[in-house]
């Protein structure tokens, strides 16, 4: 256990956040489910962040029952991304909820093969569900996917704003079941998450990275950076 009933990560950049009322969301609402009213706490804390500067404030819900804020500058962002598949059944002890699995999934990530960035996860059945910390989204043609949502997953807010993204701009959404061969051979895979927006997936295991020419994915992350919204 990391100490951690439920926490919420976003980044804040000159005092702009994607989707905070997502994050408000998700948080109260894991909050709730422990028997904890979080919504006056994540109020006051929000206006409280500083309004310059990039940052990477972590709410929390404590084991002890405590709500609290890590105040964190911002990691670099950005870059291509190398991942490796989980070897093994999903390790997780509450997929739903973000939190009592973030130290498993640090070390799970760290201890990645083949010097990958990132760890895919699978279910029972050897689909895809996501990253160690990030959502996973790609492209068949032109049409948007997302693994179905019935499936043990983290409600995530970068892939639920780039729903929201796709639904103004006319793309056709679809949830679907992938396999790691199937996802190598889609016409573009990203990994997703509050930090860095979209990463193209480049290279699997010790493959040769991929330099991925026909990219879409600056012109989402710019449509994604265009969500954000002044802090309350």
């Amino acid at each position: 256990m990391s100490g951690l009933l439920v926490a919420d990560s976003f980044l804040v950049a000159n005092g702009k956040v994607r989707g905070l009322e997502l994050h408000r969301e998700r948080f109260v609402r894991s909050c709730a489910a422990a028997g904890v009213a979080a919504e006056r706490f994540w109020d006051e804390q929000a206006g409280r962040l500083p309004g310059f500067g990039r940052w990477f404030p972590r709410f929390e819900l404590q084991t002890s029952g405590e709500l609290a804020v890590q105040l964190r500058p911002a990691p670099p962002i950005g870059g291509r991304v190398r991942v490796a598949v989980h070897e093994g059944p999903d390790p997780r002890t509450a997929p739903r909820v973000k939190g009592p699995d973030l130290e498993l999934l640090g070390k799970l990530k760290e201890s990645a093969p083949d010097r990958a960035d990132e760890i895919l996860l699978l279910d029972a059945d050897g689909t895809v569900l996501e990253a160690a910390y990030s959502a996973v989204v790609w492209w068949d043609d032109e049409t948007l996917c997302f693994p179905q949502s019935d499936r043990p997953l983290l409600a995530s807010v970068t892939a639920q704003l780039l729903r929201r993204i796709a639904g103004s701009q006319g793309v056709e959404i679809s949830e679907r079941a992938v396999t790691p061969q199937d996802l190598q051979n889609t016409t573009e895979a990203w990994l997703v998450n509050a930090l860095h927006g979209i990463r193209p997936i480049h290279a699997w295991g010790a493959s040769a990275i991929d330099p991925l020419p026909n990219s879409v994915s600056t012109l989402w992350q710019s449509h994604l950076e265009s969500l954000a919204a002044r802090l309350p």
